[in-house]
């Protein structure tokens, strides 16, 4: 006579796993018990010295709350760290953000699906106005994650949130070559854009992508496509904290950010493609401070245009930047739909084109 024995399978541990920006992978696996982290186990492919360290941050993480931020699991593993200990290729905050996700309150690219807005030509006022509109919305869950490329047709200048406009901007440049003049929801500094001599591009994700995430790593980490085009394009680029993007010739880009109540957050990026340096020095005024800052004395060494590092047309290079986002994270191609552009236009009637915001920090 044979008998059958059932026995119970243990319920999978929850997964978690966070690949750092130009370093390694971090993998935690873990369970929760009546609230508390329990049976963790942390792996990847980086180095940790000494290896004790390894069992050293498995019990600091051992009992927390559920409910622990990233700032707190952060703070109990660099506590169970020993003074001598090395960490390569990964840090605490990649523990806590490999620690969120494996309870989902954190978010990889991997789990959203993906939307491309192609350039379309747009007024600048209703661009800015846009990105307001579209981080609302994927905050909301009302559209997925997006990638909008910009177009425009006036020449322009985008002063940061918190810019002075009399302090950014020449009344008399602006005058003689007819510049449009608008204010952003983001912060960082103001951007000259004529048609044609930049490649702008808005990314509208929810806040769980960068959850655990530093304000500065954020950056690097909502970029790394970019970098991955133009490392096919033949151009080695990366970033100068906070915001800068620049290759060995100089500054190609900046980036700026905003994060919206709603759990939406807007990130967006201007490149220099065959920007007119005599004309940007006419309307913009660039401080002795912050070429100092930046270790130049000409605001027009400042910026090295993408036409002259690659060779390629403007288009050639959105195409490439498109393709390669398309094929990392399998996006579709979306467009503004006809109620957001709606929304839009009466953003830019009662905000974004009246004085009051243009001149909101006088």
């Amino acid at each position: 006579m044979t008998s059958s024995m059932a026995f119970e399978q243990p319920d999978p541990l929850l997964h978690g796993e966070y690949k750092v920006p130009g370093g390694k992978l971090v993998v935690v696996d873990l369970d929760v018990v009546d609230g508390q982290f329990a049976h963790v186990s942390l792996s990847g492919d980086f180095f940790l010295e000494p290896d004790e360290a390894l069992q050293d941050i498995n019990r600091a993480l051992t009992g927390l709350p559920e409910s622990s931020t990233p700032a707190e699991i952060s703070a109990a593993v660099s506590a169970a760290l020993p003074a001598d200990a090395v960490l390569f290729g990964f840090s605490a905050d990649a523990v806590a953000v490999a620690v969120r996700r494996a309870l989902s309150k954190a978010s990889g690219w991997a789990d959203h699906q993906w939307e491309v807005i192609p350039p379309s030509v747009l007024p600048t006022h209703l661009n800015v106005a846009l990105d307001e509109v579209l981080t609302e919305q994927v905050g909301a869950a009302l559209r997925k994650p997006t990638l909008r490329f910009w177009d425009w047709e006036e020449p322009s200048v985008v002063i940061g949130s918190f810019q002075s406009y009399r302090n950014e901007v020449d009344p008399d440049g602006v005058a003689r070559h007819g510049i449009t003049v608008v204010r952003r929801i983001s912060g960082g500094g103001a951007m000259f854009m004529e048609a044609g001599n930049c490649i702008t591009y808005s990314l509208y994700v929810p806040q769980s992508l960068v959850d655990g995430i530093s304000f500065a790593d954020s950056y690097a980490f909502l970029d790394a496509w970019v970098m991955a085009a133009l490392e096919k394009l033949g151009i080695t680029a990366f970033y100068v904290p906070l915001n800068d993007i620049a290759t060995e010739q100089g500054k190609i880009g900046g980036a700026a950010q905003k994060r919206l109540a709603n759990g939406g957050m807007l990130h967006h990026v201007t490149m220099s493609y065959d920007i007119d340096a005599d004309k940007m020095v006419e309307v913009l005024r660039i401080g002795k401070e912050k070429l100092s800052d930046k270790g130049t004395r000409s605001a027009k060494k400042r910026v090295d245009p993408l036409r002259r590092q690659t060779g390629l047309a403007r288009t050639d290079i959105i195409k490439a930047m498109q393709e390669v986002f398309t094929e990392r994270y399998g996006a579709t191609e979306s467009r503004i739909t006809d109620a957001e552009l709606a929304i839009a236009r009466e953003r830019v009637q009662s905000k974004f084109g009246t004085e009051e915001w243009l001149h909101r920090v006088p």
